[in-house]
């Protein structure tokens, strides 16, 4: 039996509560009664492709670890990945994310001891995503804090009285400072630190630098933080740097094991963590990714220097110049026409026999199927398309993800187009 039979198999017969996970990439069934999966078709050029529809996945039945929890815009869960690797790879095998984020598919990927390739042109995906791979413990991050000169007659070069309590402001410059003067001579504990902090500049509890503010882990302007503030009658609180970047890290690898932590480190020495377009990846070799996992930005026009100003400032990045190279597309069709040519270029790096899942959402409130949209240009590119899975999970509180807005659809869903080459 084929493998591509054989996946198609694995997921009519699919059930959660019954289902084997095998970590060398084989297909294990179960012994099933019935099959729970619900399949519809789609139709494209007189060809029948099956949509599987299915809980596949949920948090309750693979407890994702704290190694993840960065805030990060528009991220899936580590769940997702977590099922492709465990299916369709074996360890040593490469598993690639063209657009990386936080570093979802990437870590998981590290913790599996796979090989990993992570790429975003979003230069602040490195800073999250790398640093992950070289796990200090935290009496090295509480000695490295203590010897950094955190002084409290420090001030930005922007205004950023809104956010932070002058204290809190100038330890926040007196990081930035060291981590700058170090810059490429900084070592793991630095590129830690860094990492940590980035993800803690704003937010919406005291584990956060910042007075309350929306959403977690990017910055608004500072005019709407003043109205927020002048809402919420809030000023600024003293909020302690280095006790945060301890209580984050602890936070963080609380759930690694020892051989996770040197899983990790492997996959980071050997891993190839990159900042260019998707179209564009000329260091990576042809035919030599087994498995793709991803999720590409959706139809938002999001302002890039807007969302990062904050975090591109503490990183010495220019927003504006980072904005300039990220391609944004509000048009179905200029949209296809950017994914067709990642398309391609993911076809030369996949060997034959690997995969692509190629994660979309239901956008505007579902009346655009980016799932069917990929189908075509996945074909085109010269894949073979297995299908369309459906991760339906039933949620219980309100939701923008997805175009779900309110408790009435009673789903939230992944839409994920397999391929293969």
């Amino acid at each position: 039996m084929g493998v591509t039979k054989q996946l198609s198999d694995y997921l009519v017969n699919f059930d959660l509560n019954t289902v084997n996970y095998n970590p060398q990439g084989a297909f294990l069934f179960s012994e099933y009664t019935l099959p729970k999966t619900k399949i519809e078709n789609l139709e494209f050029k007189d060809k029948i492709y099956p949509k599987y529809i299915n809980e596949f996945w949920t948090a309750k039945q693979r407890q994702s670890n704290a190694i993840h929890e960065i805030s990060y815009r528009a991220c899936f869960k580590p769940q997702l990945p977590n099922f492709f690797i465990e299916l369709l790879t074996k360890e040593g095998d490469f598993v690639y994310d063209p657009f990386s984020g936080r570093g979802t598919t990437a870590i998981e990927a590290g913790i599996l001891s796979r090989n990993v390739i992570s790429n975003d042109i979003n230069p602040l995906s490195k800073i999250l995503t790398k640093a992950r791979f070289f796990i200090p413990d935290i009496g090295q991050v509480a000695k490295r804090l203590l010897e950094i000169d955190f002084r409290h007659n420090k001030r930005a070069d922007i205004d950023l009285s809104m956010f932070y309590h002058p204290k809190t402001e100038s330890e926040l410059v007196s990081l930035r400072d060291y981590l700058i003067k170090k810059n490429k001579k900084s070592d793991f504990i630095d590129d830690w630190i860094k990492m940590v902090a980035t993800n803690r500049l704003t937010g919406h509890s005291p584990g956060f630098f910042s007075v309350y503010t929306l959403p977690p882990n990017q910055a608004v302007s500072q005019e709407s933080q003043r109205r927020i503030n002048k809402k919420r009658n809030q000023k600024p609180e003293y909020r302690n740097i280095k006790e945060i970047i301890l209580s984050k890290t602890q936070n963080l690898i609380k759930d690694l094991s020892g051989q996770e932590i040197r899983n990790l480190k492997k996959t980071g020495e050997n891993g190839l963590f990159l900042s260019e377009d998707s179209r564009k990846t000329k260091k990576i070799d042809d035919n030599s990714v087994q498995l793709v996992v991803t999720s590409p930005p959706f139809l938002d026009i999001v302002q890039y220097s807007k969302d990062n100003w904050l975090r591109c400032w503490f990183n010495n990045l220019d927003a504006g110049e980072i904005e300039k190279n990220i391609t944004m597309a509000k048009d179905i069709t200029i949209w296809s026409d950017i994914m067709r040519d990642v398309f391609k270029e993911l076809f030369r790096v996949v060997k034959k026999g690997g995969w692509v899942a190629f994660e979309v959402g239901e956008v505007r409130n579902g009346k655009i199927k980016l799932d069917e949209e990929i189908v075509p240009l996945g074909i085109d590119a010269g894949f073979k398309c297995v299908g369309i899975m459906i991760n339906e999970q039933v949620f219980t509180k309100t939701s923008n993800i997805w175009g779900v807005s309110n408790n009435k659809k009673g789903t939230n869903s992944n839409r994920i187009v397999l391929l293969t080459k």
